[in-house]
């Protein structure tokens, strides 16, 4: 992927094309950046650099790391071959012909031995480099546990009770979007409350994914919140704010979308200030946890909404082993 500098603006262009087989190709670049900025001469700003994912499940472990790892470097133009369900020999083969072809390095996360030996003879015969991203995690952890691993591909993906109880955790999060259903917030483990536009509902959608049965209520000027709120005492309230500025230009941007006029109300900026300032005195008069959004990705929120509920949780279990004992 390459990163756009100077203004900052990181543009997303996904092309998926369907290859031979049963194996599809997800082909990912972020082609806008100015090698000015980045201090990079146009000899290397133009290269078009590779790197091919592999993976025998959905490929979401590798394209994370292949992520984490790519976005350190600023102003370079590379296109990520995602191969995703992989797992015979011929769908192997096809994959390294296409690595043969767009030369790059190759991450994989294959748990067939005889799949990691194919990869990395293609590549020692290409004189490319290949790197299993779980290899040393799990050579590690199988000398701690002095066990040897199965041999299951895709397996944090099986129908367990996990996995259920995420899907149950994101049919409440769909019911109680937006003040929905307030009869029984006090089943969720957690209630986003905040202005309009503050990311409450893909952070509770985020939550949701990771089991967190999240609500959110809006707070709207001039209406008081829903009585259920005030009085729910199982979860954990969250209330967010952001900077005014940065509030307004969301809310302008989101009618220009709807094609409304943007000289409203809902744009106004001694109004959206006011609408911050009494969010921020019903969470203090409420004692709710408060999180500013304005320089937070909905990862970094929901991460901390996490943390909280890892720390709320402890709290509790230690209070009733008190309690007990």
């Amino acid at each position: 992927m390459a990163v756009g500098t100077g203004a900052g603006k990181r543009v997303l262009n996904r092309e998926i094309r369907q290859k031979a087989g049963s194996c599809p190709r997800f082909a990912t670049t972020i082609p806008i950046f100015s090698p000015v900025h980045c201090g990079l001469d146009w000899d290397v700003a133009n290269r078009n650099f590779h790197v091919h994912l592999v993976s025998d499940s959905t490929g979401e472990t590798v394209s994370s790391v292949a992520r984490a790892c790519l976005v350190q470097y600023e102003g370079i133009f590379v296109q990520e071959h995602v191969w995703s369900l992989v797992r015979t020999r011929g769908q192997m083969e096809k994959v390294m012909q296409a690595v043969e072809r767009d030369r790059g390095p190759v991450l994989y996360t294959l748990v067939d031995p005889d799949l990691r030996d194919c990869v990395r003879d293609h590549c020692r015969r290409l004189q490319l480099p290949c790197v299993g991203v779980l290899d040393q995690v799990m050579s590690v952890l199988a000398v701690h546990f002095h066990s040897k691993s199965e041999q299951w591909p895709g397996r944090q993906h099986q129908l367990d009770d996990g996995y259920f109880d995420r899907i149950d955790a994101m049919h409440y999060t769909l019911a109680h979007d937006d003040g929905q259903s307030t009869h029984d917030l006090d089943d969720a483990d957690v209630i986003l409350v905040g202005p309009s536009r503050t990311s409450k509902t893909p952070t509770c959608v985020y939550l949701a994914n990771r089991g967190v049965r999240a609500a959110n209520v809006p707070l709207i000027p001039a209406v008081p919140p829903p009585p259920e709120l005030e009085t729910a005492t199982r979860p954990l309230v969250v209330g967010l704010i952001t900077d005014p500025e940065r509030l307004v230009q969301i809310r302008m941007n989101r009618l220009r979308l709807l094609q409304q006029d943007v000289e409203t109300e809902y744009t106004d900026m001694d109004g959206v200030q006011r609408e911050i300032q009494e969010a921020r005195r019903l969470y203090a008069r409420r004692k709710w946890v408060t999180i500013d959004v304005t320089r937070r990705s909905i990862e970094e929120t929901a991460a901390s909404i996490l943390q909280m509920l890892t720390v709320r949780r402890e709290q509790r279990m230690q209070a009733r082993e008190t309690s007990t004992g």
